[in-house]
């Protein structure tokens, strides 16, 4: 299901900044090769990742999912000087397409790269977030948002995104596990009052979560 009229889409990408061209480059590559190349942030939501990064200048960046390294460069571009952006990938082929794509951005010192599952590599890291984005699997978004939270600094910002799930989300009984762990996400976060939240009807959906003051 198309959620963002395909026109007002490339309308959008035409008036914005352009990719890189290592960017270009990534976007190239992964449609090329990745069976899952529709994972791929892409140029406006990646332009997006960018200019918050670039707004709130975060020490410390979380990414969750990081597939072929795309977003971690676009949200790197905000790092303070002595920053470091973390990101956890699961499948070593993404991690280690992603890890050439950082060597290459100059990024090898800013980026540290962990193979694995987040549920086991979030509690290890001994970080407070500035920043975190959320884009891996779907069931374990909830699981990820609870790690996070706590660490995440005053006024820091949770971004989560596919919160649309390709517009299955809008059923009121979404079908398979991914819809409806999504959905379950989104309700979950819609109910807190502890956190500030925007909807942004931006590719899959985003989500702007901020962590508010005590």
């Amino acid at each position: 299901m198309e959620i963002i009229d395909p026109g007002a889409e490339s309308y959008a990408a035409s008036y914005s900044s352009p990719e890189s061209d290592l960017l270009k480059e990534i976007a190239a590559y992964t449609t090329a090769h990745h069976p899952e190349h529709h994972m791929l942030s892409g140029h406006l939501q990646g332009k997006l990742l960018e200019m918050i990064s670039m707004m709130i200048r975060p020490r410390r960046i979380l990414e969750i999912g990081t597939f072929t390294g795309y977003s971690a460069i676009c949200l790197a571009k905000g790092l303070r000087p002595d920053g470091k952006l973390h990101t956890i990938e699961m499948r070593d082929n993404d991690a280690d397409i992603a890890s050439g794509f950082f060597k290459k951005a100059g990024l090898g010192d800013s980026i540290i790269l962990h193979r694995g599952k987040a549920a086991a590599i979030i509690p290890l890291l001994d970080e407070q977030w500035d920043l975190v984005f959320i884009d891996a699997d779907k069931t374990g978004y909830l699981e990820y948002f609870n790690l996070v939270l706590p660490k995440l600094s005053d006024n820091g910002f949770i971004l989560a995104d596919n919160i649309y799930f390709h517009g299955q989300v809008l059923d009121n009984n979404p079908k398979g596990k991914h819809a409806k762990a999504i959905s379950a996400f989104n309700r979950f976060v819609r109910e807190r009052t502890d956190i500030e939240k925007l909807v942004l009807t931006i590719r899959d959906g985003l989500f702007i979560i901020r962590k508010s003051l005590p």
